[in-house]
């Protein structure tokens, strides 16, 4: 079975490296094009580019995925079936093109968490239990037929860093298993119907505002907030220092269930013994790593020693 496989970051590498491994027969990589990158902004190529080049496997880079030239190249490998993982949206003249098809490694347990964050959503939404798909696809994005899926356990602490790394993994193997029953003719797919009582969550693509700290949230939400967005991008908020404004990023923080904030108004910070926390409407919440506009991400002791004074601080 030939197979043409197409994605861009580590996330992707993982999978890549993982049919490779197993001698499943990658006749080339689509991937994106070369990027400015570093403070030189020196032509950078993707995760994957390098991975196919260590394999010796044929890369393409296509500006446009409906250049004829492209197109022309693409159908000369004459793939059997088509690997995306971690790509942009496929024209259907590019999934369409094998015969067997174009699978999708997604990092949710479809239906829920189509779009283009799962794995924040799902810890923001304080999900205990995620998964990793493997689907079929079609015009609809995030809605062909499931192919495979494995449940993974989400701890009340783990960050959308942690869980990534988790899923690129399951996801790396999952998608062998999918390309090896398809070989033997043994997949069966699955529909993506969602039942009328079922309560649909959605992944959109992260924004500036979407990613702010917000007052409203109690403890628990804004803990769920803060790992959920860590280590990329960060929740952002702004620091009022006795009248001065301040970014701040939240990366870290942990639930104190038995801590109250007293009087202190919602956004309120408190410091005590070299610790910091965020006083919200229902308790406090400990910040352990932050990161000020301009300087390195920090444990919150050192963010703590470096202040002028410690009186009249809160989030906003």
């Amino acid at each position: 079975m030939r197979i043409v496989f197409l994605g861009t970051p580590d996330f992707a590498v993982a999978t890549l490296e993982k049919l490779i491994e197993k001698d499943l027969n990658v006749v080339a990589v689509v991937t994106a094009p070369d990027r400015p990158s570093g403070r030189g902004l020196k032509l950078k190529q993707s995760a994957v580019a390098d991975a196919a080049q260590r394999h010796n496997i044929p890369v393409l880079k296509p500006e446009k995925l409906k250049n004829p030239e492209f197109l022309a190249e693409l159908e000369a490998y004459k793939a059997d079936v088509q690997v995306v993982v971690a790509f942009r949206m496929l024209p259907e003249i590019v999934w369409n093109m094998p015969p067997l098809g174009t699978y999708n490694l997604h990092a949710s347990l479809l239906p829920q968490y189509r779009g283009a964050a799962p794995i924040n959503h799902a810890i923001i939404q304080g999900e205990r239990l995620t998964g990793v798909t493997t689907f079929k696809l079609i015009h609809e994005i995030d809605k062909g037929s499931i192919a495979l899926q494995r449940k993974i356990s989400v701890g009340e602490n783990t960050t959308a860093g942690e869980l990534h790394d988790e899923m690129m993994q399951v996801g790396a193997s999952l998608m062998v298993e999918t390309l090896k029953q398809l070989q033997k003719g043994e997949l069966r797919l699955i529909s993506q119907d969602i039942a009328k009582d079922t309560e649909f969550k959605e992944a959109p693509k992260l924004n500036p505002d979407f990613c702010s700290f917000n007052k409203n949230m109690n403890c628990l939400q804004l803990h769920n907030f803060i790992r959920g967005l860590s280590p990329f991008p960060g929740v952002n908020a702004t620091l009022n220092e006795n009248g001065e404004l301040k970014k701040i990023k939240l990366y870290l923080s942990a639930l104190s269930p038995e801590a109250t904030s007293g009087d202190k108004k919602t956004g309120a910070v408190l410091i005590e013994k070299n610790r910091l926390y965020i006083c919200m409407s229902d308790g406090i919440l400990e910040i352990l790593e932050l990161q000020p506009a301009g300087k390195r991400r920090m444990k919150a002791s050192e963010f703590i020693n470096g202040l002028h004074s410690i009186a009249n601080m809160s989030f906003e």
